[in-house]
């Protein structure tokens, strides 16, 4: 009997990775360029990590920790993947974190956690593994991304039969990641946007990349008969006919949300309870106070 709850085919998931590890070269550089802006929020802390976790990374995100001096184990759901990080590396599904509580002061997820089912829950045996005052952070691709491949591919559908299967996979908001750290109990949320500009030549070049990547959709209710002949060309002509600029390419940006959490510790700065504050606001609005 198929779980309502459940959004993601996880074997799926980790089929389409363990095929993406057999061709990495085709989209490294879009990870690397992932992992780098995720690593960047490093170099703006005073504080030291020894000990990280990197949550499929795809080998992407290790060589920027060990740069930085912090030792790092890998875990990925794909066997291949993990092989290839290295000695310290677990394969392991991401909804069942194997690990003791406050092992690491580091999490990382690059570009990693948007196919899992409970993400609250994930997010919660992050903070559980993370030491007091460790650092959980994280990207994940937010909408609009692929909003003009999904939109196409469910109007040719459409066109061509009686309904429409999800073929693109579904991707939360901006307000939506904030949310889900709160939810799971993060100290000092912070949750902001990048965007980064990919173009293709083609809309088969774009299904290729995706394919290559190991995102092609594991949505649970997609139609797994064939689909009609027609419905790929249809929706690519549409695509391109739409979305190409000038000079022929068609801009495909990868909208991420940047998630920025730290594990709850007493030596953290504390919100100020109700009844607490020494000037009020309307003091502030006439001019009568300075803000505190």
């Amino acid at each position: 009997m198929q779980d309502n709850h459940v959004t993601f085919d996880r074997r799926a998931v980790r089929l389409h990775r363990e095929r993406a590890a057999t061709m990495p070269g085709s989209v490294s550089g879009i990870f690397d360029e992932a992992a780098d802006l995720l690593l960047e929020r490093l170099d703006d802390l005073t504080r030291t990590f020894s000990l990280a976790l990197d949550i499929g990374g795809r080998g992407a995100t290790l060589p920027g920790l060990r740069a930085r001096g912090i030792d790092a184990v890998s875990c990925d759901l794909s066997y291949g993947f993990a092989r290839r990080a290295g000695p310290l590396a677990v394969c392991a599904d991401e909804e069942f974190l194997p690990f003791g509580t406050q092992t690491f002061d580091l999490v990382i997820a690059s570009l990693s956690l948007h196919w899992v089912n409970d993400l609250p829950g994930t997010l919660m045996q992050i903070r559980h593994i993370l030491k007091p005052d460790g650092l959980f952070l994280a990207s994940i691709p937010v909408l609009p991304t692929l909003s003009g491949l999904r939109d196409c591919l469910a109007e040719a559908e459409l066109a061509l039969s009686s309904g429409v299967s999800p073929r693109v996979s579904p991707f939360p908001t901006l307000r939506d990641c904030a949310s889900l750290l709160q939810r799971a109990g993060f100290a000092l949320p912070v949750v902001d946007a990048e965007t980064m500009d990919i173009r293709y030549r083609s809309g088969l070049a774009l299904l290729r990349d995706l394919r290559a990547a190991g995102e092609t959709s594991a949505v649970m209710l997609r139609d797994h008969r064939v689909p009609s002949a027609s419905l790929f060309p249809t929706a690519l002509s549409l695509l391109e006919e739409r979305y190409a600029d000038k000079d022929g390419t068609i801009a495909t940006p990868l909208h991420t949300a940047v998630l920025s959490a730290w594990a709850p510790a007493p030596t953290q700065p504390q919100p100020l309870a109700p009844g607490q504050f020494t000037t009020s606001m309307q003091d502030v609005l006439d001019g009568g106070g300075e803000p505190v």
